[in-house]
This record gives structure tokens, C-alpha cells and sequence, in this order.
């Protein structure tokens, strides 16, 4: 395959962002993997133009919406047959109440009497069924023949469904209207035209506001894709970014260390110069407060006088040491002279000392 039939960075990213967002399940693809894929990059631009944005196939999608056509109407068929049974039954249940409560006319019996006894034929034919032969016996034995012999007169019931239609419509009107009352509490106090007009715009608007839902739905589902997407890509950028702290501080860190410690010692070189320069002006500052110039005077005398007695004591110690060199240069004949003169000293003391005790004795 030709490097020109490899999908751009440009179109990978629209790949990216379109149909992995739209059409396709989130795969939560960088733009690197794309780079390193490009025939996955142009296979999934392929297969975007086989399916519809909800994953499933062209074919498969318009059987979907084909069988949902159905369903609507089938849907709607039978919610027109419900409304309406449940409406009778409404007005059975009201005629029943209202009964209890105030006499109620002869034409008004007739008529839910009249209605109640269809219904419930009615009902027991469809729970008897098709009328075809059956492998289990009917209901209680009976058949559709044996339940419309309980059917009301023909007159009657021409008569009821006549006067069925204007109550049915009066039951609705006031159901409509109370909707239009629960969306709209306002509309209350309108009158019944008023309310007419209002109700007959009412399914529009409901239909629009519908419609706002869903589109915010569907923009809601679109911005969860994206920020799932843009989590995703938040997350990696994150462990790059981890890891490039992590090599900068195995290769720099040494570097950093011992630059660190130089000037840390070279300020700490020069925190101690001027720790000692202010201890000294401390001890300069004490001085100054303890000593006086009368004291500082005083004290300048006696130094000079005893460094000129130290000056006499050292020229005494040199003419010392200078006889004393002059007698080593006599060598060990000095050496011998000077034991003998020990000795002969040491002699000498001991007789004196004899003699004063001798002296002492004697006297």
C-alpha cells in the first residue's frame, strides 16, 4: 500500500476526535498512536463509513428505525384505546361517588347503567378469545354467544354512545385543562377559550421542550465522551511529566548538590565573618563603656612602665647568656671546673653548717 493512502496527522486527528467520539466506542487515542498506526487510523476511517453515529450498520440502523416507526404506532394505537377505557371507567367511579352524595336522574342511571354493562361484556369477550377451537375448555364454560344475550338493547346503546362521546370530551377537556393549570398556574384564572387556545398549543410546546432535553442530553453525553477523553489524555500527560521529573533528578541532582553546597558554605563562610566582626564590636562597645580615658591613661603608664622593666630584665638575660657563652667556649675544662667548684661549695656548706652546730652545742 502507498504512503499516500496512510491517513495525514491532521486527518488522524479528526479520525480521533469524530469517529472514535461520535460513532465509533471511545478508545481514548492519542494522536501518537495514530502516527504509529496509520493503517488502524485508516481502518477506522473505513469503518465509519459502514456504520451510523450509534455504532450500528447503514442496513441495520434503517431496520432499527423502521421497527421504532412501528412500535410508535402501535404505541400510540393503543394509548388512544387506554385513554379512552380509562375515562369510562373515571366516569363510572364519579357517577358512583356523585350517587352517594345527591339523587342523581333516571336519565343519568340509564345512561352509566347502560355503559357499565357493555364495558364489562366487553371485557369478558376478549378475556373468552377468539372463538376457534381451543385445547383447554372456555372460561366457566361459556361462550361469546352466551354473553351477548347480556348485552343491552340496541335502542340503549345507541342512545348511550351518543351522549358517551359529549362526556368523554368533557371528561378530557377537563383533564387538558388541568394540565395546562399544572404547567401553567397562571392559566387558572383564564377563562375556557383562553385555556382552549393555550391547550391546543400545549402539545407543541411540550414537544419542544422535549426535544431541548434531548439535545441537551445528547450534548451532555458528548461532553462526557470528551472530558473522558480529555482524562485520558490529562492522565498520560501527567506520567510524561513524571517521568521527565524523574530523569531530571537522577542526571541533575549531583551537579545541583554540590553547586548547592558551595554557596551554602560560602555563606555560611560569610555569616560566621560577620558573627565574629560583631561579637568584636561587642567587646570593643563593652570596653568603651567600662573604661574611661582617665582609666585608659592610667593604664597606658603602667604598661609603659612595665615594658620598660621587661626592656631592662631582657638586656640582663643577654648579658647573661652572653657570659654564659663565653664560658662554653672553654669546652669540658669548664666543665671540670665548675664540678670541682660544686663540689668544693658543697664541702664548704657542709663545714659551715657543722660549725654553727658545733657553736651551738658549745654555748
Amino acid at each position: 500500500m502507498a504512503s499516500g493512502d496512510f491517513c495525514s496527522p491532521g486527518e488522524g486527528m479528526e479520525i480521533l476526535q469524530q469517529v472514535c467520539s461520535k460513532q465509533l466506542p471511545p478508545c481514548n487515542l492519542s494522536k501518537e498512536d495514530l502516527l504509529q498506526n496509520p493503517y488502524f487510523s485508516k481502518l477506522l476511517l473505513n469503518l465509519s463509513q459502514h456504520v451510523d453515529e450509534s455504532g450500528l450498520s447503514l442496513t441495520l440502523a434503517k431496520e432499527q428505525a423502521q421497527a421504532w416507526k412501528e412500535v410508535r404506532l402501535h404505541k400510540t394505537t393503543w394509548l388512544r384505546s387506554e385513554i379512552l377505557h380509562r375515562v369510562i371507567q373515571e366516569l363510572l367511579v364519579d357517577y358512583y361517588v356523585k350517587m352517594e352524595d345527591t339523587n342523581v336522574t333516571s336519565e343519568d342511571k340509564k345512561f352509566h347503567e347502560t355503559l357499565e354493562q357493555r364495558l364489562l361484556v366487553t371485557e369478558l369477550m376478549r378475556l373468552l378469545g377468539p372463538s376457534q377451537e381451543r385445547e383447554i375448555p372456555p372460561l366457566l364454560g361459556m361462550e361469546k354467544a352466551d354473553l351477548l344475550e347480556l348485552m343491552p338493547l340496541s335502542e340503549d346503546f345507541v342512545w348511550m354512545r351518543a351522549r358517551l362521546q359529549q362526556e368523554v370530551e368533557e371528561q378530557l377537556k377537563k383533564k387538558c385543562f388541568t394540565l395546562l393549570c399544572y404547567y401553567d398556574p397562571n392559566s387558572d384564572a383564564d377563562s375556557e377559550t383562553v385555556k382552549a387556545a393555550k391547550v391546543w398549543k400545549l402539545a407543541e410546546v411540550l414537544v419542544g421542550e422535549q426535544q431541548q432535553c434531548q439535545d441537551a442530553k445528547s450534548q451532555q453525553k458528548e461532553q462526557m465522551l470528551l472530558l473522558e477523553k480529555k482524562s485520558a489524555t490529562y492522565s498520560q500527560v501527567l506520567l510524561r511529566c513524571l517521568t521527565l521529573l524523574q530523569r531530571l533528578l537522577q542526571e541533575h541532582r549531583l551537579k545541583t548538590q554540590s553547586e548547592l553546597d558551595r554557596i551554602n558554605a560560602q555563606y555560611l563562610e560569610v555569616k560566621c565573618s560577620a558573627m565574629i566582626l560583631k561579637l568584636r564590636m561587642e567587646e570593643l562597645k563593652i570596653l568603651s563603656d567600662t573604661y574611661t580615658v582617665e582609666k585608659v591613661e592610667v593604664h597606658r603608664l603602667i604598661r609603659d612602665r612595665l615594658e620598660g622593666a621587661i626592656h631592662l630584665q631582657e638586656q640582663d638575660m643577654e648579658k647573661s647568656r652572653q657570659v654564659l657563652n663565653s664560658y662554653e667556649v672553654l669546652g669540658e675544662e669548664f666543665d671540670r671546673l665548675v664540678k670541682e667548684y660544686t663540689v668544693l661549695k658543697q664541702a664548704t656548706e657542709n663545714k659551715r653548717w657543722a660549725l654553727l652546730e658545733f657553736n651551738k652545742a658549745y654555748r
